[in-house]
């Protein structure tokens, strides 16, 4: 795979709690030099970060998408509060994300009961898709928790299919693998089969200690549509 078209899959991403604005609008700059996907940022920083893309737009330079996460990094909001914060991040005025990486409760997943997460899920989705209705909302399983929740790989496998289920009924559009953020670790090869294999037309993003181009492309391998790292720039220019 070429530096071009691994950039094209590639969310720039900075969700340390200590990054400041310079930091995002470093990672603003770097995503339009390399022509990355998206910029990944807490809410803080979204309206900056916008703001600085709709100003390169103009100016002709390569469109990039806004990205900002939800319910981070632990999932445990209501889902009035999480749909609360989707439709501020949503909306123009407040925030204008293209899209919204929103992690999911996690004792919910490992329920295994898709419709409990569905009907979680909608809430939030009816209202962020009446704000912004072509808004991408990516689904954030934490898939290394669960597999060391799960009693054995069957049991692994169906906490995926399951979570799978319940953000495909909810209209959503991605699942992705971690915040980056549990104890329990990022992204394996092994969690991205599983979700292409249960995703059905939802699209995949691995997250969660990518660090290398290679460890990138194992994971697009193994079906990952989108790469959310904050090791892009190395990956795509052989540092």
């Amino acid at each position: 795979m070429d530096n071009a078209t691994l950039a094209r899959m590639i969310d720039h991403t900075n969700l340390k709690p200590e990054a400041t604005r310079a930091d995002a609008a470093r990672l603003v700059r770097e995503a339009i030099e390399r022509r990355f996907a998206a910029v990944c940022v807490n809410g803080v920083f979204l309206r900056e970060v916008r703001l600085l893309l709709d100003q390169a737009a103009e100016r002709g330079a390569h469109g990039v998408l806004a990205c900002a996460v939800a319910a981070f990094p632990l999932g445990a909001m209501s889902p009035m509060a999480a749909s609360m914060e989707c439709t501020t991040l949503a909306k123009k005025d407040s925030g204008g994300a293209d899209e919204i990486d929103l992690v999911a409760h996690l004792p919910t997943l490992a329920h295994k009961d898709s419709s409990v997460l569905r009907d979680t899920l909608l809430h939030t989705v009816r209202a962020v898709r009446a704000a912004a209705p072509r808004i991408v909302v990516k689904v954030i399983l934490e898939t290394a928790a669960l597999r060391a929740m799960a009693r054995t790989d069957a049991d692994f496998e169906a906490m995926i299919a399951a979570a799978c289920a319940g953000v495909r009924e909810a209209g959503c559009d991605f699942v992705k693998t971690s915040t980056g953020f549990h104890p329990a670790g990022g992204a394996t090869v092994e969690a991205v089969r599983l979700l292409k294999k249960h995703a059905g037309p939802l699209k995949v993003k691995a997250s969660g200690g990518i660090r290398t181009r290679e460890d990138a492309l194992r994971l697009i391998e193994a079906g990952a549509d989108r790469i959310g790292t904050s090791s892009g720039v190395a990956m795509v220019s052989g540092a």
